[in-house]
C-alpha cells in the first residue's frame, strides 16, 4: 500500500464507509456481519482479487473441521481430526510459500552431486497475508480441541474471523478464543475510546510514513542492495537504521490495526512493548511481535514438549528455526531463526533463573540492554539481506574500517535517534496523551486528526513502500 495520492484518499474513503456502515448496522448483527465480511473481501481484493477464493476456502475448511472436532466424542478421533485440519492448513501454506524454496534447494543438491538435471520452478504468486490467516485458522481448530472455545463458530462468524480486514494482511495474530467471544455481544459506541484509537492511528502513520520510509529510502535500501560499496561505519549505521525501520514499520501497522479495530468496537492484543529495551533475548521475545512469539510458544513449543523431558533446548531450536522459515522461504531466514534459537539456548544456560536479572545494578542492566540490542541487530542483517550471499558480504564489509562514512545525512540520523527514543519513553505515554486530548471538544479532535493525517502524508517521501510484513 502506498500512502500517497489517490490510494491514500481511497483508504480514507474506504474506512469512512466501513465506519458508518459498522455503526448503522450494529443493531442488526446478521446484516452487520455480512457488511463487514463484504468490506473485508473488497479490502483483500485490492491486492489480488483472485485469492479471495483462497480466503473463503480457508474459512470453509476450518469451519468444517471445527464442526467435526466439536461433535466427535472419542478423544482419539478428536485428536486425529485436529491433526488433519492443521496439516491441511500447513499444506496450503507450504505450497504457496515454500514450493520454489524446496525446488531451489533440490536443484542445489543435484548440482552438488554432479547432475545436470534441474527441476522447473513453479509460477506461484504468494497471496498477501497467507501466513496470518493460516495461523488464525489453526488457532481456531486447536482452541476448539483444547476446550478454550465452548462451541464452534457459525459460518458467518468464521468468515468474519478469518477475513476481518484490520488484521488480515499483517496481523496481529488474533486468536479465535480472543476474538469470537467479542462477536457474542453488540459493541457499545459509548464504550469506544476513540481518542486513544486516533492517537494509535496517527502515531502509527507517523512511524511508517515518516520514520520508517525515510530510513529505508535514504539509508537502508542502498546499503543493503550493495554492501560492498560501503565501509564499516555506513554498514553499522544501516544496521541500526534497519533495526529502527522494521520496528517503526511493523509496530506502525499493528498500532493502526488496533486503532481501527477499536473504532469498530473490537479489541486486539498488544503486539509490541518497547523491544529494544529488552534485557536478554527471552525478554526481547516477550516484547517483539508478541502475538507471534506467544503463538509459537502455545501451538508449537509446548506441543513439542516444552521444557519437559530434557528437550527444552532442542524444542527451542526447532521453534525458532520454524519461526525463521515462517518469515520467508530462504536460507537467510532460517539462519536468522537459528541464531535466535542458539542465543536463547545460551541465555538459558548462562542465566537459568531469569528473575534475578531485574535485580542487577543499573550499569549491569544497561550493559545487558546494549548487548541484547546488538545481538538482535546482528541477526537483522540476515533478515534484511536479499539472500545469504548478500548477508555474508555485508558482514565481511565490517573489516573496511578506514573507509569514510557517506550514507547517512543529519536528517536520517535524527530519524534514527527518534526511532530508538520511542523505546525509552514512558510506557503509559498513550494513556497520558489520551487524558490530555480528551479535554479537547470532539469536533475539534476530529479536525485535528484530519489535519494530522494530511500533514503526515505531506511529510512522507514519494513512492512510499508497502509495509514490510505484507510479504510474510
Amino acid at each position: 500500500m502506498k500512502f500517497e495520492g489517490s490510494l491514500f484518499v481511497g483508504c480514507a474513503i474506504f474506512f469512512g464507509v466501513v465506519f458508518l456502515g459498522n455503526w448503522l448496522l450494529a443493531p442488526t448483527p446478521r446484516r452487520w456481519k455480512l457488511f463487514i465480511i463484504a468490506a473485508s473481501y473488497v479490502f483483500y481484493a485490492f491486492w489480488d482479487w483472485r485469492f479471495c477464493g483462497l480466503l473463503f476456502g480457508s474459512s470453509a475448511v476450518n469451519f468444517l473441521f471445527g464442526q467435526l472436532v466439536h461433535r466427535a466424542r472419542d478423544p482419539g478421533r478428536r485428536k486425529f481430526l485436529t491433526g488433519v485440519a492443521v496439516a491441511i492448513n500447513l499444506a496450503v501454506l507450504g505450497y504457496f510459500k515454500y514450493c520454489n524454496f524446496f525446488i531451489s534447494t533440490a536443484n542445489g543438491l543435484l548440482e552438488a552431486a554432479g547432475s545436470r538435471r534441474e527441476l522447473d520452478y513453479l509460477g506461484i504468486i504468494l497471496p498477501v497475508g497467507i501466513s496470518f490467516f493460516t495461523f488464525h485458522g489453526i488457532s481456531y481448530v486447536v482452541d476448539l480441541y483444547r476446550g478454550k472455545l465452548e462451541r464452534p463458530a457459525s459460518f458467518l462468524n468464521m468468515l468474519l474471523y478469518i477475513s476481518f480486514f484490520p488484521q488480515l494482511v499483517a496481523g496481529p495474530i488474533v486468536r479465535a478464543a480472543h476474538f469470537l467471544p467479542q462477536l457474542a455481544t453488540r459493541p457499545d459506541p459509548d464504550d469506544i475510546r476513540a481518542t486513544r484509537a486516533w492517537l494509535l492511528i496517527l502515531g502509527g502513520l507517523f512511524k511508517k510514513v515518516v520514520i520508517a520510509n525515510y530510513l529505508a529510502t535514504d539509508l537502508v535500501d542502498d546499503v543493503f542492495f550493495d554492501p560492498t560499496r560501503y565501509g564499516a561505519l555506513d554498514l553499522l549505521l544501516a544496521t541500526y537504521g534497519y533495526a529502527a525501520q522494521i520496528y517503526c514499520d511493523f509496530s506502525a501497522y499493528t498500532d493502526i490495526a488496533i486503532g481501527v479495530a477499536a473504532l469498530l468496537g473490537y479489541r486486539f492484543p498488544e503486539n509490541f512493548d518497547q523491544p529494544y529495551r529488552a534485557l536478554g533475548l527471552r525478554d526481547f521475545w516477550t516484547r517483539w511481535h508478541i502475538s507471534l512469539s506467544s503463538w509459537l510458544r502455545d501451538y508449537l513449543y509446548i506441543p513439542l514438549g516444552g521444557n519437559e523431558g530434557g528437550r527444552r533446548y532442542l524444542n527451542l531450536m526447532i521453534t525458532m528455526l520454524l519461526g525463521g522459515l515462517w518469515h520467508g522461504a530462504a536460507w537467510n531466514f532460517v539462519i536468522w531463526g537459528g541464531l535466535h534459537g542458539a542465543l536463547l539456548v545460551g541465555e538459558h544456560l548462562l542465566w537459568p533463573d531469569r528473575k534475578t536479572l531485574p535485580s542487577w545494578p543499573w550499569w549491569k542492566r544497561a550493559l545487558g540492554i546494549v548487548v541484547t540490542f546488538h545481538l538482535v541487530c546482528l541477526t537483522w542483517i540476515f533478515f534484511r539481506s536479499p539472500d545469504l550471499d548478500h548477508a555474508l558480504s555485508y558482514l565481511a564489509g565490517f573489516s573496511a574500517l578506514s573507509q569514510a562514512p557517506a550514507a547517512a545525512s543529519p536528517f536520517v540520523l535524527t530519524l534514527l535517534a527518534l526511532g530508538m527514543l520511542l523505546h525509552f519513553l514512558p510506557r503509559d505515554r498513550i494513556a497520558r496523551l489520551e487524558v490530555l486530548a480528551a479535554r479537547i471538544p470532539m469536533p475539534l479532535q476530529g479536525a485535528l486528526v484530519g489535519a494530522g493525517i494530511v500533514a503526515i502524508d505531506a511529510l512522507g517521501p514519494s513512492g512510499v513502500a508497502p509495509f514490510i510484513y505484507f510479504q510474510f
